[in-house]
Parts: C-alpha cells; sequence; structure tokens
C-alpha cells in the first residue's frame, strides 16, 4: 500500500511498507493531500507506444 505521508517542497514522501519514497508532486493527481492511498495502473497503450518509438530508433542504429 502507498500512503501520502507528507508533501515537502515539490516532493510527496510517500510510505510503502516499511520504507518511505519520495516522489515528485507533479507526478500526482492535483488532488492528493495527506493521507489519501495511491494505486499504481500500468498505461498499456503508452507502454507500447514508447517500445516501439524505441525499436524505430534501435532499428535506424542499424540500417
Amino acid at each position: 500500500m502507498l500512503i501520502i505521508d507528507r508533501f515537502e517542497g515539490d516532493m510527496a514522501i510517500i510510505e510503502c511498507e516499511d520504507k518511505m519514497i519520495e516522489i515528485p508532486v507533479k507526478y500526482l493527481p492535483a488532488t492528493a493531500k495527506e493521507g489519501d492511498v495511491l494505486k499504481l495502473v500500468i498505461d498499456k497503450e503508452k507502454t507500447d507506444e514508447r517500445k516501439e518509438r524505441i525499436q524505430k530508433l534501435a532499428d535506424s542504429l542499424f540500417e
């Protein structure tokens, strides 16, 4: 479970199991607040687009 512990400047301090991690606030929803539980979701469409772009770059290197 990921829980927003607090904000420090432009960073969110996230409680993750028994550790604390920092995530830039710009990656959180604008309405995020201390105590909120976060859910991660994989964006399959963006992942596929990124893989395709990287493959095209790799292919161009070996032409």
